[in-house]
């Protein structure tokens, strides 16, 4: 069996006397998509910002392909092949499409021409090829949240980090979205995504991870984690004896 790209072993992070995460444990294979659920508060986005770089756990390791990369700056991360999204798109306006996409392939390439190429390619992965030489400030929602998903990727990641990517879609755009994850994870792409629509859960996750008060209550498929009494009472918000 191949060991796993990413594992995080036993880790903590405290705020004060407030802990974010309590003792997690969590393997993830390379390839697939894999949700991390939970209410808020559970420590989803304290978990990313760990394994990203951008906090250091309390306690813990982290590893990826192998290597302990606990407590490396995010560029150190970034450069190993773990790419961040956040939920609030936040690109840099006086740039065109394809000079934002660019930015990430910094990270890897001075040369212009090179990242040009990279940022063409991440373009073209999310749709957006027809609008690389448009203004950042006519698009719409769903091409800004494509055009953070294009960026990270022209960081040439092996593990994507998506942060609510869907938040504030319509369901129709947010299946779009799902398509280009499940084409992405279809080339070997690896992703964890953090998301609170249960639909889009089930459409795009083959497994799901469950967070409450900092601890992993369920682990399993979405059918089987949808059914756990524990994520029913903590998460969904009915009890398991409720009639539908």
């Amino acid at each position: 069996m191949s060991a796993p790209l990413l594992q995080l072993l036993g880790i903590s992070r405290r705020f004060g006397g407030v802990a974010a995460l309590d003792g997690l444990d969590l393997d993830l294979p390379q390839g697939g998509i894999t949700a991390l659920v939970g209410p808020n508060g559970a420590g989803k986005t304290t978990c990313f910002s760990i394994i990203a770089g951008a906090l250091s756990p309390t306690s813990g390791q982290v590893k990826f392909a192998g290597e302990t990369i606990t407590g490396l700056p995010p560029e150190s991360v970034c450069r190993r092949g773990i790419a961040r999204t956040f939920q609030v798109v936040r690109p840099m306006r006086d740039l065109s499409v394809l000079e934002n996409a660019m930015i990430g392939a910094f990270g890897w390439t001075r040369h212009v021409a090179t990242a040009r190429l990279a940022a063409a390619d991440a373009l073209a992965m999310v749709g957006l090829t027809a609008k690389a030489n448009a203004a950042v400030g006519h698009l719409t929602l769903p091409d800004r949240k494509m055009l953070e998903l294009a960026r990270a990727l022209s960081t040439r990641p092996r593990l994507l980090l998506l942060d609510e990517v869907m938040a504030g879609l319509r369901p129709t755009e947010a299946d779009a979205v799902v398509a280009v994850l499940r084409r992405l994870a279809a080339g070997g792409l690896t992703i964890l995504l953090v998301e609170h629509v249960m639909r889009i859960v089930m459409q795009a996750a083959t497994r799901v991870v469950v967070l409450h008060h900092g601890a992993l209550i369920a682990d399993g498929t979405p059918a089987q984690v949808v059914q756990d009494p524990r994520v029913i009472e903590s998460y969904l918000g009915a009890s398991p004896t409720d009639p539908p």
